[in-house]
């Protein structure tokens, strides 16, 4: 979520009015705002995409809750020695939350472990261990509507007799310690990004969220004028109708079988009307291709931590094959294929076929991953149902993205446009008629340089890194990951570096080039690459022949509040990942909106990014999806471009030989060996048409003119990823609410009689 006192002044409407006051008070508000921790309950693109959805969510005035977990330590803090990355604890509580109020009258009960009794009247859960689930609400203001809506996290509390209640000789002391151990499920966020790691308190962790939030909503349903209560009709037969839940991911599947459960064992449901209801209920949004992000949970533990869950989905499983096998008699590899329980060594469960089969709608991120689910990932499920599987592309949302973050250039698109763009971003497409109008570029680029000063300044007040403001500022921040191909730009860097060693007086474009980002603890080759851009950057730095035309920083504890700062500030806006991998990306977005050009693969948004802008307007390069699967159909051979480009030879030989590592000449060996074989990702089968695409980056940085055209085009192209949009078609297509542009009147003006009692619609 970031840091929150910002955006709710300016949703608020209240920023001006705040600055004056603190003024009046002596006092500084930019000085204020840097007090505040960013609240960091997520590892990376999900979990912003969640943020940015709440905003667009309260802003479109959907009756919506945020729901999640009360992380006392979110992502890590990074600290680099020595190049090296160090976690920290994020203690971010350590002060205190002002947006917080705990709301005990709301707690729930969360069980665990147990053992299941089937009688006469049904299956009985019994012999579990309890939780208690104590809420936390934060408001959501929407942007100038006077809507305020909530977000929901969960902290977990030990009930008071836990360990005290069975007929207890003990020790008392040692049983109040052990609450603990209930408590430790709200202690800590999981830092892998992309990555599935099947440990225990993990699940706890999915299915307590879970848990709570689907008592949340039965009560608040059953409370509602919505719940009938004819004795005629089931009470739940508007159940679909007042209630739609979106799973971020398949990180709440559990919330499928758990609906199930308060269905058919709690509320004695028939099966076949509780799977209906459920189905109707759910939908689900796919977030990755990657097979090792993929959950698949084995069933030996959810057996023991679930266990009336595991018979639920093993009934949902076998109605599934059932239903399968009527369609298609004999095809057993289908059947295989289609399971959500995966055979083969440990058995396990296969959470996105959950997901899908528990849906009514199944959602990819961007057009191309979209297509890639359905045609690849899934595609046995898209054949059976292709009308379940739709497109959302990710947005971003404007509010914190533009008018917080860049507020000259927000101004400067004002004073040309009007007002109205920050709630219909669409409206940015206004700006074509400004490409050619020599003034208005100027300002733009006058904005980017002040806000590339200002960024050097904190840089060298924070980090003590001194930087050429006129030099390129070519940004790479996101988590770091293989195939976000960081290590691609770490070899042009080293290119770069050697062809101004080879040939110090010949033109070069200054850069500062500026790599970003946090890898998981356990990630090593991840660790690794952070160390050799390090390592890189400690030599070139260094050098006096290269002087000021190349900077090489890596950018210490990336997260929302620093992105607030480096984004505003590029120039050159690196995505770079191999096609078909990245499912969308939100960072290209926001980097379009503030003025950055893109050198980037025909991957996720930047498909369409390239669609709305016109390809000829961003710096696309390299294999296209077809060109990679035709690449794994020959065989990736890295030996054949390394042996064909000398360039690329002589920065492999540089790392292999302990040119930037003279202390240990092996210690990038790894990383080497990793390149030459076994590199999923082909860094090297993209690493000519990079670097050629990059000297027409530098060509097109001289004439400052014709770079800010494109920089305006892109800007008047960035409408579509609003998250506004996104929203709009989640509920449409998904939800079926319809958003509201009304301005609810202020609380401190008397509303019209007649109004109130004018029922408000649909809740999602």
């Amino acid at each position: 979520m970031g840091r929150t006192l910002q955006n709710t002044m300016i949703n608020l409407g209240l920023q001006n009015a705040c600055d004056e006051a603190v003024y009046q008070l002596g006092l500084d508000m930019e000085e204020l705002e840097e007090i505040e921790e960013d609240a960091g309950l997520g590892n990376g693109g999900l979990g912003r995409l969640a943020a940015c959805f709440l905003d667009s969510m309260a802003t479109l005035g959907l009756a919506a809750y945020g729901y999640g977990i009360r992380y006392e330590y979110g992502i890590f803090n990074q600290k680099i020695r020595d190049g090296w990355q160090v976690e920290e604890a994020d203690d971010w509580l350590r002060h205190g939350n002002p947006w917080e109020k705990a709301r005990p009258e709301y707690m729930l009960p969360v069980h665990f472990y147990g053992r299941v009794e089937h009688s006469a009247t049904g299956a009985k859960w019994i012999d579990t261990q309890v939780v208690l689930a104590l809420p936390y609400d934060t408001p959501v203001p929407g942007y100038m509507n006077n809507t305020v809506n909530t977000m929901r996290l969960w902290s977990a509390r030990a009930p008071n007799d836990f360990n005290l209640r069975d007929f207890n000789v003990g020790d008392y002391i040692q049983a109040v310690l052990d609450r603990n151990l209930a408590e430790n499920i709200s202690r800590v966020l999981y830092p892998n990004d992309n990555f599935f790691e099947g440990k225990e308190l993990r699940l706890k962790q999915e299915y307590f969220v879970v848990a709570a939030t689907l008592q949340d909503i039965i009560r608040r349903f059953k409370a509602s004028k919505f719940g009938s209560t004819d004795t005629v009709r089931t009470v739940f037969d508007s159940f679909p109708d007042q209630v739609a839940i979106q799973l971020n991911d398949t990180h709440p599947a559990m919330a499928i079988p758990e609906l199930m459960r308060i269905f058919v064992d709690i509320e004695k449901l028939p099966w076949d009307k509780a799977w209906d209801i459920t189905k109707r209920t759910f939908a689900y949004t796919n977030h990755t291709v990657l097979p090792e992000a993929l959950e698949r949970w084995p069933v030996d533990l959810v057996e023991k931590l679930l266990p009336r869950h595991l018979q639920i989905i093993y009934e949902i499983n076998q109605r599934h094959l059932d239903h399968i096998a009527s369609l298609f008699p004999n095809d057993v590899d289908r059947l295989r294929r289609m399971s959500l329980i995966e055979e083969g060594g440990t058995k396990r469960i296969n959470m996105a076929h959950l997901c899908i089969v528990g849906s009514h709608a199944v959602n990819g991120v961007a057009k191309i991953h979209s297509e890639i689910v359905k045609t690849q990932v899934f595609e046995d499920f898209a054949e059976l149902e292709p009308e379940k599987f739709q497109n959302k592309t990710n947005g971003i949302t404007p509010r914190r993205w533009l008018l917080l973050c860049n507020p000259g250039l927000a101004e400067l698109i004002a004073e040309k446009i009007g007002e109205d763009y920050v709630r219909d971003l669409s409206q940015l497409t206004k700006l074509h008629e400004f490409v050619d109008d020599d003034l208005f570029i100027r300002e733009v680029a006058k904005v980017k340089q002040e806000n590339k000063v200002k960024f050097a300044l904190y840089l060298e007040k924070e980090y003590k890194v001194k930087i050429n403001p006129s030099s390129m500022f070519d940004v790479h921040v996101k988590r770091i990951h293989e195939y976000k191909r960081q290590l691609m730009n770490c070899l042009h860097i080293i290119t770069m570096y050697n062809r101004i060693r080879r040939d110090p007086s010949k033109l070069f474009v200054p850069r500062t080039v500026i790599i970003g980002g946090k890898a998981a603890p356990g990630y090593h080759m991840a660790k690794m690459i952070i160390k050799l851009i390090n390592a890189v950057a400690q030599v070139v730095n260094n050098d006096p022949m290269v002087g000021s035309k190349l900077k090489v920083i890596f950018l210490e504890n990336y997260r929302v509040s620093l992105a607030e700062k480096v984004i505003p500030a590029t120039d050159l806006s690196e995505q770079i990942s191999t096609a078909g991998t990245e499912a969308s990306g939100t960072g290209n977005m926001k980097f379009m909106l503030n003025g950055a050009l893109t050198i980037g693969t025909m991957d996720g948004a930047n498909v369409e990014m390239a669609e709305e802008a016109g390809e000829e307007n961003l710096f696309i390069f390299g294999m296209r999806v077809e060109d990679v699967t035709e690449l794994d159909r020959k065989g990736y051979n890295a030996q054949l471009y390394y042996d064909r480009l000398p360039e690329l030879k002589q920065a492999i030989d540089q790392i292999k030989s302990g040119f930037f590592s003279p202390k240990e000449p092996n210690l990038f060996n790894d990383v080497v060996n990793m390149l030459f074989h076994h590199d999923r990702f082909k860094v090297f089968a993209d690493y000519e048409a990079y670097v050629k695409c990059q000297e027409k980056v530098s060509e097109l940085y001289l004439n400052s003119k014709a770079w800010t055209k494109k920089v305006i085009r892109n800007i008047a192209a960035a409408g579509k990823f609003s998250s506004d949009r996104t929203i709009k078609e989640y509920a449409r297509d998904i939800w079926h609410v319809e958003p509201s542009d009304l301005k609810i009147p202020p609380p401190n003006e008397p509303r019209d009689a007649a109004q109130d009692k004018t029922p408000n619609g649909t809740a999602a």
